[in-house]
């Protein structure tokens, strides 16, 4: 997600407007790329992808050498470059998204289909209608859920710019247990950002530290200007 919006060289078409779960959702078109719009806030488009791309790099560098049959968990399918990006990986055998908006999921047999090479098509990905929060809050207590070895969030323009009140206990000591129960040992969770988050990176760090867990700060350029920042915590234990 960015929170900037992109000046087009031409006028943005609307592909659809919408009422979704948490207010209007616009779909345009401008200059060939597609921008999902939340309530007037730009969210994300298919323009670049690189944070996306950078974020299950380093999520899946920091599992333990030569961990295969990875299993990722992502939070937010949006147009789809975190569940694209980890597919493309030879060590990753399964990809399950959570996305909270139905017509987020809708767009991708239409216009976001090709953009993210189709993954409503792909054996090996589980496209989810679900709120993380509650699905983590419910499958933290069960389980026959765990087993994920990397999760990536991105569900927010990161920890200090929710875009939905309740996804602030993502970013809090319960929501960090849960993830803990539902990944396996030596896992690791990744959590995007689209402006560094200092206060979150030291409690982030003295929750992992305890268990043996390290938190890598991973810094993404953009065109827009101030870069993104990606958040590799290796949970321990």
């Amino acid at each position: 997600m960015n929170g900037a919006v992109p000046q087009p060289d031409h006028a943005p078409r609307v592909v659809e407007r919408t009422m979704g779960v948490c207010g209007e959702l616009v779909l345009r078109e401008v200059d060939g790329q597609y921008e999902i719009i939340a309530d007037g806030m730009f969210l994300m488009d298919t323009r670049d992808g690189r944070s996306e791309r950078a974020m299950v790099s380093a999520g899946l560098r920091a599992l333990p050498r030569g961990r295969v049959g990875v299993r990722v968990l992502v939070g937010g399918l949006g147009v789809g470059f975190t569940a694209r990006a980890a597919l493309d990986e030879p060590s990753v055998d399964h990809v399950h998204v959570l996305e909270l908006e139905p017509r987020v999921i809708a767009w991708h047999q239409g216009p976001l289909a090709a953009g993210a090479g189709h993954l409503l098509a792909e054996d090996r990905c589980l496209i989810e209608c679900a709120d993380l929060v509650a699905w983590l809050d419910a499958a933290g207590s069960v389980p026959e859920t765990a087993g994920y070895d990397l999760v990536c969030l991105d569900v927010d323009n990161g920890p200090d710019w929710t875009l939905r009140t309740a996804n602030a206990w993502l970013y809090g000591d319960d929501a960090l247990e849960r993830l803990r129960a539902v990944t396996r040992p030596g896992g690791v969770v990744a959590f995007w950002s689209s402006a560094p988050a200092p206060g979150f990176v030291r409690w982030l760090t003295q929750r992992c530290s305890p268990h043996g867990g390290t938190v890598e700060t991973v810094t993404v350029p953009t065109d827009r200007g101030e870069p993104d920042t990606v958040y590799v915590a290796r949970l321990g234990g």
